[in-house]
């Protein structure tokens, strides 16, 4: 099949998720033999962009990528008129478009024009639908205007929808998508990016953390939904009233408008000797930062399914999450990790608590996270089901 991935963002400008499903989806599809081809802009990050040829064709992973120029970068929106132009010219040349946001203008020009050109597309809003975590003003007026009708307009005619988790399901439902276009399909991760990990105390020593200390780690964007705050709230109780000295608190990710409040609270409770905020991680960066670390929090206000958690269980850590949405499902209580309640900053503590002084609890519970991923969450089942689905559209 001739498959067209569409995001804005894609490797290397890997914020959020959402481009690293993407690139892996993208690598497992060829490796199986299909012609892939990514459309994208040369968005880093909201603010940066990376310099590009222009239409040149670059090849990663075996899967041709195509980096458009942003006319417009801002506030979360990403305007690429040559990008239009190529979707417009080109997409009739694919067997399947795959959708992978709905709130740029190049989404609805895509989705308008696979239907003129009778070419079928799969929608996945990555945990996108529900309206918590939109931000910025220029999101919330397009939401609030044309944006609910578009994507009303994108659900109605995808051949199938591709929810994350049950949670998800139930949003496309209530958005009117019938029971059969619906189809659940987790995130999967490329466990042979793991299988070499990185010596254990390179982190502490790149970034001067003594060795005897324990580490606590965030990793992910520094946004208002994810609960940073809770987590720091609750690292100041760990200090505090339960009197734990020997642990440092890890924030790692690129800010997503939310870091100097973070900043401000992390001073305003006089921790700031022992929080360690590193910008955003990459390669092997990231990989040892899990690997140095105790447990990976992530006590968000609303999630759908973080890649981060499959990134911590495939280094063989617990996690600590709230008790929300698509993290039910990923996390199993008592077992890979403890849930708690969303804002709790008491039950937080102790769940951290309990995994720095319980060592050999937290390196069984990661173990079984490990292997939770391999069973459940690999690349390779989660394509199977895929090309199940591309197959089906393609053929009806």
């Amino acid at each position: 099949m001739k498959i067209l991935q569409l995001n804005h963002f894609f490797y290397p400008g890997e914020f959020g998720g959402v481009s690293k499903v993407m690139r892996s989806i993208s690598k497992e599809l060829a490796r199986r033999g299909h012609f892939v081809v990514v459309y994208t802009t040369n968005a880093f990050d909201p603010k940066r962009k990376f310099i590009i040829r222009y239409k040149t064709k670059y090849i990663i992973d075996n899967v041709v990528v195509y980096y458009f120029n942003n006319t417009i970068q801002t506030n979360k929106l990403y305007l690429s008129i040559t990008l239009i132009d190529h979707l417009c010219k080109n997409l009739a040349n694919f067997d399947i478009l795959h959708l992978h946001s709905w709130r740029q203008i190049h989404d609805f020009v895509a989705c308008n024009y696979a239907i003129r050109e009778h070419i079928p597309y799969v929608f996945q809003p990555h945990g996108s639908l529900a309206k918590v975590g939109v931000g910025f003003f220029a999101k919330r007026l397009l939401d609030l205007t044309l944006g609910l009708k578009l994507l009303k307009r994108i659900l109605k005619k995808a051949s199938k929808v591709i929810a994350l988790t049950r949670v998800e399901a139930d949003q496309c439902r209530s958005m009117g998508v019938p029971e059969e276009k619906i189809a659940i399909i987790p995130n999967g991760i490329d466990l042979s990016e793991y299988a070499e990990l990185p010596p254990k105390g390179a982190f502490k020593k790149k970034f001067n953390i003594p060795e005897d200390k324990k580490i606590i780690l965030y990793l992910g964007r520094i946004h208002k939904t994810k609960g940073i705050d809770f987590l720091v709230r609750a690292y100041a109780y760990l200090t505090r009233k339960m009197n734990f000295k020997d642990a440092v608190l890890i924030i790692a990710g690129p800010d997503d408008g939310y870091l100097s409040e973070i900043k401000s609270l992390v001073q305003g409770l006089s921790i700031s000797n022992s929080v360690l905020f590193t910008g955003p991680l990459y390669g092997e960066d990231k990989l040892a930062a899990y690997v140095d670390s105790e447990v990976y929090v992530l006590p968000s206000r609303y999630e759908m399914f973080p890649m981060a958690v499959l990134e911590a269980y495939a280094c063989g850590k617990p996690v600590v999450a709230s008790k929300v949405g698509g993290l039910k499902d990923l996390v199993i209580n008592g077992e890979t990790g403890f849930l708690i309640e969303v804002g709790s900053v008491d039950q937080l503590a102790k769940a951290i608590l309990f995994l720095l002084n319980n060592i050999n609890e937290a390196e069984e519970m990661g173990l079984r996270g490990k292997q939770l991923v391999k069973n459940k969450f690999s690349i390779e089942a989660v394509i199977g089901k895929l090309e199940a689905i591309y197959k089906e559209v393609v053929e009806a």
